[in-house]
This record gives C-alpha cells, structure tokens and sequence, in this order.
C-alpha cells in the first residue's frame, strides 16, 4: 500500500515539475523534483511537507486556468476545454494530496 497511495502524487509532482520546466521555473522545478524525493521518506513532516506542497500545486493549476481561460476570453477563442483539463488536473493533484493522508489499520502500519 505504501507504493500505490504514493502513485497518484509522483504523477502529479511529474506534471507539476512539467509545467515549471515549460515556463522556465527552474527554482520550482528543483523544489518539486525534491518534493518527489520526500514522497519515500516514511516520516509524518515528510508527508505533510509533500501535501503542502501539492496543495500549492493546486493553486498553481487554478491560477494558470484563470490566467489562460481570460486571455483565450480575451481573444474570443473557446476556452471551455482548458478549463475542463487544468480543472482536472488541479482536482487530480488535490485527490493525490488526500490520498497521503489515508493510513492503514494500525496493526498492519509499519513502526517508525
């Protein structure tokens, strides 16, 4: 289980490095590309730093759908399948972010 619940955020930590190699974040790239690196640290503050750092990913995805929808708006182009995808995407890096959160039955956790 430690593998699979983590599948879901190293894919959205891929799309968010993505995203910020495209626009040339390199300092982003680097932090998310560390982010990756925490997600196999089996330490509680390594978890919560990997969720936070997925929710700031979120927001990252929210501001780039309002900031592409209003200048494609802008342009009179359609915009609505932007809108669709980068609002899955957000949704999918929230549901990552969640899925960290879920632990197993004690008595099947690994003692740290």
């Amino acid at each position: 289980m430690f593998i699979l619940r983590r599948i879901p955020a190293v894919l959205s930590l891929l799309i968010l490095a993505a995203h910020f190699l495209r626009s040339g974040s390199f300092i982003l790239l680097g932090s998310v590309l560390g982010l990756l690196l925490l997600l196999f640290v089996p330490r509680r503050w390594a978890r919560i730093t990997v969720q936070s750092g997925l929710g700031l990913g979120v927001l990252e995805w929210l501001r780039t759908l309002t900031v592409l929808a209003m200048a494609r708006r802008e342009l009179d182009q359609p915009y609505l399948r932007l809108a669709i995808i980068l609002g899955a995407v957000a949704a999918f890096s929230s549901l990552s972010a969640w899925l960290l959160s879920y632990k197993n039955h004690p008595s099947n956790e690994a003692k740290i």
